[in-house]
């Protein structure tokens, strides 16, 4: 019998259905969690690295989390949306390797999930101004969180299946981008799940390497093989989102984010931040304040 085991948790922050216009229109949107559109009216636009995605009545997208992304609307949109956080075992997402917008043909029961999902999880709109001296970010997490605590059991349980349904609408193999599969040695599997537990520390090739008794040039080339990058550059992403997601969950200071994910210098921090994100820490914070709010 086969046996797998799914690592995967998502955690409901918003969900609801909105009258979208004009004002919709934002640029080098970036976030922490997952967001899945569903389409009934009018129509809008997705921009990501590989070009413009129509928004249409009758499809299903998602925007994985991480992906740098434009979202726009020159008249009417009627749109439902969720957005979720993804937790994991070892610190990797679904769509790890499909960081940019998909879509796929909605069906009736898609419809259904997101009828129902509102039924049980009422209150989960965005209502508040799009003045950030107004919104409190860490305040707005907590809250969700605290109505997630709220829910009965079996309540929690369907709203976590049908976001694994809505989820699921992605992840065919006609839809991800093809990849060889390969399966990872237990020891680099792993140095991941010890990268993720320890982004404060440091984190050299050596050391991770003398972890697993392996030379550090030979280590390299096995990391990059299983994972596709150096090990650097994967332990600086894996900061990187995690010093995303303490920004918009937390009120700590770049100083201290930067010291949170292993970053002891906030020049270096704001560098690399800037690399990978394409914004700088403040700009990425401005842009968050900026998104997402229905007029």
């Amino acid at each position: 019998m086969n046996r797998r085991t799914f690592q995967h948790i998502f955690t409901l922050l918003n969900v609801d259905r909105v009258s979208l216009n004009s004002k919709w229109n934002y640029g080098n949107v970036i976030s922490p969690y997952h967001r899945i559109y569903l389409i009934d009216e009018g129509e809008g636009e997705l921009k990501d690295s590989n070009g413009p995605t129509r928004l249409e009545p009758g499809y299903l997208y998602i925007i994985p989390s991480f992906t740098l992304c434009t979202m726009s609307c020159n008249h009417h949109l009627g749109q439902y949306f969720v957005h979720f956080f993804e937790d994991s075992m070892d610190g990797t997402s679904l769509f790890t390797n499909n960081r940019f917008i998909l879509k796929v043909k909605a069906t009736e029961t898609d419809f259904r999930l997101f009828a129902r999902l509102l039924e049980i999880n009422p209150g989960r709109g965005i209502n508040r101004s799009d003045n950030p001296k107004l919104y409190e970010k860490d305040i707005f997490y907590k809250e969700y969180q605290e109505l997630n605590n709220l829910q009965n059991v079996g309540e929690y349980m369907e709203t976590q299946g049908m976001l694994l349904q809505l989820a699921a609408r992605f992840l065919s193999s006609n839809t991800l981008k093809q990849q060889d599969v390969k399966i990872i040695p237990v020891k680099i599997a792993e140095t991941l799940n010890y990268i993720q537990l320890n982004l404060h520390e440091e984190l050299s090739v050596f050391n991770l390497a003398e972890r697993i008794n392996q030379n550090p040039d030979y280590f390299s080339r096995q990391f990059k093989l299983y994972t596709g990058s150096r090990p650097v550059s994967y332990i600086h992403e894996k900061r990187v989102e995690r010093a995303q997601y303490l920004m918009a969950t937390t009120k700590m200071t770049y100083q201290e984010i930067g010291a949170e994910t292993g970053f002891q210098d906030l020049s270096y921090f704001s560098k690399t931040f800037k690399k990978i994100t394409g914004l700088s820490p403040r700009e990425y914070k401005k842009q968050m304040y900026l998104i997402g709010f229905p007029s």
